[in-house]
This record gives structure tokens, C-alpha cells and sequence, in this order.
């Protein structure tokens, strides 16, 4: 099968629908970032950005398309022409990777996020369902389940939840605002928090969301309000995990429908494209 028709049948699983409207080809990010998708396709590989340690790995197992959630070449539309014009030795020696691989990378981002069909016939987030079977945390999801992004789990410490995900996740760590011995149950995971987050705090306050497991916090809004909420004996924290960090099991769980999807026996793998972070603390 060509890995063209490949990305065809895997744009066909999806809803299609994302924020409301249907995905429109001209616009959409998910395009195939690089190489030609006009040849047989030797294996899938799954991965939330395709790194070039992720590159090397599909190399080795015979993969020739990487399908990502993220941008390959580290900006939001993945242009390159800058980068060409500047001969970056970064992007030359990532693309001579994948050109010698023959690797072709198809960005899958807003249609995984569309959705992705249950068995009652409704579609659900297929990166957020996917943190949520990762955990173990399916039977915990509360309001839509459709995008999974609120859970009332048994009560724990915020250190014993961080613990978990740190365990769970294989992350090298994560940043805690808030009292680590504090009890919480409701957990929300947020969109970007990198400036107002006005929503946030108010269903902080009004629906006691006790801990926000964030993609990206900045030091500003909702991580001063859970600091003073904290500090005046609330049950109120922040685990900062990092945007791929806390994505990147929507694109494991993808492994369990890829074979339906395609319909094709072609062999598929996942690959983590693994935490970025390193910590050194006091």
C-alpha cells in the first residue's frame, strides 16, 4: 500500500472535525512534513515529534513513515526555506537522515484531535482518551467524554499523583506549584496556559478543581493564583509535565487502531519520542 493512501485512510477514521468546522486540506497542519509519500510504505512508526534519536530508530526497524504529532523542523508550519537559505547545519544533517532512510513524516495532529470513533458510534479526542487509558484513568473521566480532560480519581497526595505519572509516563520528573502533601481528587487537564487565564481560575474557585496537570505554565495567572490558593490552606496544585510529555500517550494508544484504520497488515510500532527535561534541584 502507498504510504499516500496510508494518510487517506487515517484522515477517514478520524471525525474530521475540529473546533467546530470540518478540517480543510489547504489549511490544516496535518501535512506530510517530509519526504515522498508516492512509494510502498515498509512500516508505520508512532510518535509525538520525530526527533532525531526517533528517526534513527525507524531507520533501524525498516519504517519508512513517521506519523507525528508534532512539527518536525521547530516552528509552528514547519517552513524550512529559512533554513535552507541559511544552510542550518541542524536541518541539513536531520533531513540527510531521513533522505537516507527514505522516511516520509505525516504531521497528524488536528485529526487525531477530531476524534476518534468509540464503540457507541461517537468519536472522542484520540490524544486525550489515550493519556486516559494510559493512566488508567478511563472510569474516572467526568462531563464530556468526548475530550476527556476532566477525571475524579480516589484521593491521593499531590506528591504520590506525581510519583504515578512520573512512573507511569517514564519522565525524568515535574515541577510541583503548590503544597506537595495536599489531598486532590479533581484533576483538569488545561490547553496552554501562557498568558490570561482568566477561565481557569474560575473554575479553579467555583468547581474546586484541586490539581491542573499542564502542557505549558508560565509563571504568571493561574500558577500565582494555585501559589496563593495553596499558601491560604487550599487543596490546590500544579504538576507541570510538559506539552509532549503529557500528549505523547495519544500517539501509543494509537498503535491499538492503526491496523483498523489502515486495512492493512503493514507492521506499526510506537516510539517515544521521550522527556526533553533534565532536572538538578537544590
Amino acid at each position: 500500500m502507498l504510504i499516500q493512501t496510508v494518510i487517506d485512510h487515517i484522515k477517514e477514521y478520524h471525525k474530521g472535525v475540529f473546533e467546530g468546522k470540518q478540517i480543510d486540506e489547504q489549511t490544516t497542519r496535518d501535512k506530510v512534513l517530509y519526504g515522498n509519500p508516492h512509494q510502498e510504505c515498509t512500516g508505520i512508526i508512532t510518535t509525538c515529534w520525530a526527533s532525531v534519536d526517533v528517526i534513527r530508530e525507524a531507520a533501524k526497524r525498516g519504517a519508512n513513515l513517521i506519523i507525528a504529532h508534532e512539527a518536525l523542523f521547530w516552528n509552528h508550519g514547519d517552513h524550512t526555506d529559512w533554513l535552507q537559505e541559511e544552510n542550518n547545519q541542524s536541518f541539513l544533517a536531520k533531513k540527510k537522515l531521513l533522505d537516507e532512510a527514505g522516511i516520509v513524516v505525516w504531521r497528524d495532529h488536528d485529526y487525531i484531535h477530531s476524534g476518534i470513533p468509540m464503540e457507541d458510534g461517537s468519536y472522542t479526542d484520540g490524544i486525550f482518551y489515550g493519556v486516559a487509558d494510559k493512566l488508567g484513568w478511563t472510569q474516572y473521566i467526568t462531563k464530556d467524554i468526548h475530550h476527556p480532560l476532566h477525571f475524579t480519581i480516589p484521593k491521593t497526595t499531590v506528591k504520590e499523583l506525581a510519583d504515578f505519572l512520573i512512573q507511569k509516563l517514564q519522565l525524568n520528573g515535574v515541577k510541583i506549584i503548590g503544597n506537595k502533601n495536599s489531598t486532590v481528587e479533581k484533576i483538569r487537564i488545561p490547553f496552554h496556559i501562557l498568558g490570561d487565564a482568566r477561565d481557569s481560575i474560575q473554575e479553579a474557585d467555583q468547581e474546586n478543581i484541586n490539581c491542573y496537570l499542564t502542557m505549558e505554565v508560565v509563571d504568571f495567572t493561574l500558577a500565582e493564583y494555585i501559589r496563593d490558593s495553596s499558601m491560604l490552606g487550599m487543596d490546590k496544585a500544579i504538576i507541570g509535565m510538559g506539552h509532549f510529555n503529557l500528549e505523547e500517550p495519544g500517539m501509543e494508544y494509537m498503535i491499538t487502531y492503526l491496523p483498523t484504520a489502515v486495512k492493512a497488515d503493514i507492521p506499526c510500532a510506537y516510539i517515544q519520542s521521550g522527556d526533553m527535561y533534565d532536572y538538578r534541584t537544590r
